[in-house]
């Protein structure tokens, strides 16, 4: 008998409508296996969750470009993209992972154009590409036009398309629901589906789910600086994290060398791409000195530590609306870039500038500081995004459930991603996620929803009760039975961003490692677990989500300071001047880190590239 709360069975449940959960749903319907079932008078049931309107997601704000050999404008071949995501990476990158990104990403970008994305195109009528760091000719030898784009804003070309191609394929949605549990069984062999809450109602609905991915984005709330949007609060890892999962190489956070003074806003890296160039307070362009040959479009974490180096000797700036505050800016000089190439190609960029520093790029220098971007590690999965568990052996699949996006590490990101990689990443393995969830509910066509097995539907139910009862409680705290009335979870946001940017921000060592640890797991961890709603209404309540958002966040820094204090060594975006060398004899390895335990370790997979120096 179905327990009274499951109120809905489906074939899958997509968890995230950026890039890669739509991106999933589409490789469902679009499916050799989909359209089988079809055929054979099976209609799947395929429910996409999202804790925002789809349009909102964050994928929208992607600017620079997606990266693909396409070479119509210069040669290029999946080789060079290979190796240059492997280098890229400090090797810390499964090679036949990277292999396929690169081998598949032509027909990617092909396909999104065929479903309407509007890139911008040559003089004959090509796709336009433009130069992003690390993207290189011949293995390395000279910059390559890799990344495809349309101006600035090829995220919102491709959110927007991808999510009108879901609603012609008649994909359901849940719009403002927030999932507050993954539900797996006791020996985290099987998925069993997710607790959402409907914020709009107030109630919590238990989804049996015969499949789920998860593709939340990643956690750059984390930081106080930071590139992404206020919704990206880690919920995919955390929820992991929760059901007993593993997170892979979550020590390794990308900080994005050109977020707008103080504001963490991004100025993509289309700007430098464009010929925009970094100077010093005494006019010098100081990257040439750091990476010889690819200055200003060296890879994301070089440009990031220069910038660090900078400052550090008393070359910064301070940022124009604040003369007396602190020097930790370096200019962006985009003063060489004709205005009316800027304005059509960097429209974006342009704006921001306008809008948010008062400034005009195109006489003005503009102040710049690394921005927390993107998180490299997340919740293990294969190529084709099955989660695993790793026993210290072997990778233990964990049926019916996967993971895409920022939120997975498939990695092909090592411990730095390149520039158009994540656009890519997203679409890539989150259509080959949909692919091989399709493929499994056909090897098994029983019907369109049918239940799952009854354990799993009773773990389900256990879930959302003890979901109910947390609720419950935040509202008696409202009430004034318990709880602290003066603390709320922004609050508790705001100082673990700051505590975790002095502690790991682009620089690092053990000291500054202990003092995060002893200020996250100590009283910031007591703090939100004791927080309290300030009004009892269910619906329309954000502090509710806020609360959920804020633990989720604790949880995963917990996770990231115990991985980074483990990692005794420095490579990619992981600098620790304790240990300031990479170490290829002892930590050329996957970390896999639980909660409460120490990391493990994978070893990378290394097919046939041999780890080498690295120049950019």
């Amino acid at each position: 008998m179905t327990p009274k709360h499951i109120e809905e069975q489906y074939d899958a449940v997509i968890v995230g409508a950026g890039a890669a959960g739509l991106s999933a749903a589409l490789g469902f319907h679009r499916s050799d296996a989909a359209r089988g079932l079809r055929e054979a008078g099976i209609e799947p049931k395929v429910l996409v969750v999202s804790k925002l309107q789809p349009l909102r997601s964050h994928t929208g704000s992607a600017e620079g470009g997606i990266a693909a050999s396409l070479a119509d404008m210069e040669p290029d071949e999946w080789r060079w993209h290979y190796y240059d995501t492997v280098k890229g990476g400090d090797w810390l990158v499964d090679q036949d992972a990277a292999r396929l990104l690169a081998e598949d990403a032509p027909m990617t970008v092909i396909n999104l154009e065929r479903s309407g994305v509007a890139f911008s195109r040559t003089a004959d009528g090509r796709i336009a590409q433009r130069r992003f760091g690390g993207h290189t000719s011949d293995f390395g030898a000279r910059p390559v036009k890799r990344a495809a784009y349309s101006a600035d804003r090829i995220g919102h070309q491709i959110l927007h398309t991808l999510w009108q191609q879901c609603v012609h394929y008649g994909v359901d949605f849940a719009e403002e629901w927030v999932v507050t549990d993954l539900v797996l069984d006791e020996t985290l062999t099987h998925a069993a589906g997710v607790v959402a809450f409907d914020t709009h109602a107030g109630v919590t609905h238990a989804i049996a789910a015969r499949n789920t991915v998860l593709a939340t984005g990643g956690a750059g709330r984390l930081f106080h600086t930071t590139s992404n949007s206020h919704d990206l609060t880690g919920d995919g890892m955390a929820l992991a994290l929760d059901a007993g999962l593993q997170l892979e190489d979550i020590e390794f956070v990308q900080f994005h060398p050109t977020g707008l003074a103080h504001t963490g806003i991004l100025l993509s890296e289309a700007s430098r791409g464009e010929g925009g160039v970094l100077r010093n307070a005494d006019g010098d362009a100081f990257m040439a000195s750091y990476a010889p040959g690819h200055a200003d479009l060296a890879a994301r974490d070089v440009v990031s530590r220069a910038i660090r180096s900078e400052t550090d000797a008393g070359r910064g700036v301070a940022d124009p609306r604040d003369p007396d505050g602190p020097k930790d800016c370096v200019w962006l000089d985009m003063t060489g870039i004709d205005p009316e190439r800027m304005r059509r190609n960097l429209p974006q960029v342009v704006e921001t500038i306008e809008d948010y520093a008062g400034l005009d790029p195109a006489k003005d220098l503009v102040p710049v500081k690394p921005t927390a971007h993107y998180t490299m590690g997340g919740i293990p999965v294969t190529t084709d995004g099955e989660v695993y568990v790793w026993d210290g052996e072997r990778r233990n699949i964990v049926e019916g459930l996967y993971a895409a996006g920022e939120c997975a590490c498939v990695s092909v990101h090592g411990a730095n991603r390149l520039g158009g990689n994540s656009l890519l990443d997203a679409c890539l393995f989150g259509t080959r996620a949909g692919q091989a969830v399709a493929a499994r509910v056909a090897a098994n066509p029983v019907g369109a929803g049918t239940p799952s097995d009854p354990t799993l539907e009773e773990a389900l139910d256990a879930a959302k009760t003890a979901r109910d009862a947390d609720i419950d409680a935040l509202v008696t705290g409202a009430a004034g039975d318990a709880g602290d009335d003066d603390d709320n979870a922004y609050r508790v946001m705001a100082d673990l961003s700051e505590t975790m940017e002095r502690g790991v921000a682009v620089l690092c060592d053990a000291g500054s490692i202990a003092r995060a640890q002893v200020v996250v797991d100590g009283p910031i961890a007591e703090r939100a677990r004791r927080l309290r709603l300030h009004a009892e209404a269910r619906a329309f309540n954000q502090e509710l989500t806020a609360i959920w958002e804020a633990r989720h966040l604790v949880r995963l820094a917990e996770v990231m300071l115990a991985a980074t204090d483990a990692r005794h060594e420095s490579r990619g975006s992981l600098k620790r001047t304790d240990f300031p060398e990479r170490d290829d004899g002892t930590c050329l390895n996957h970390s896999m880190t639980a909660a409460d335990a120490a990391p493990l370790r994978q070893p990378v997979r290394i097919v046939d590239i041999e780890p080498g120096a690295r120049s950019y």
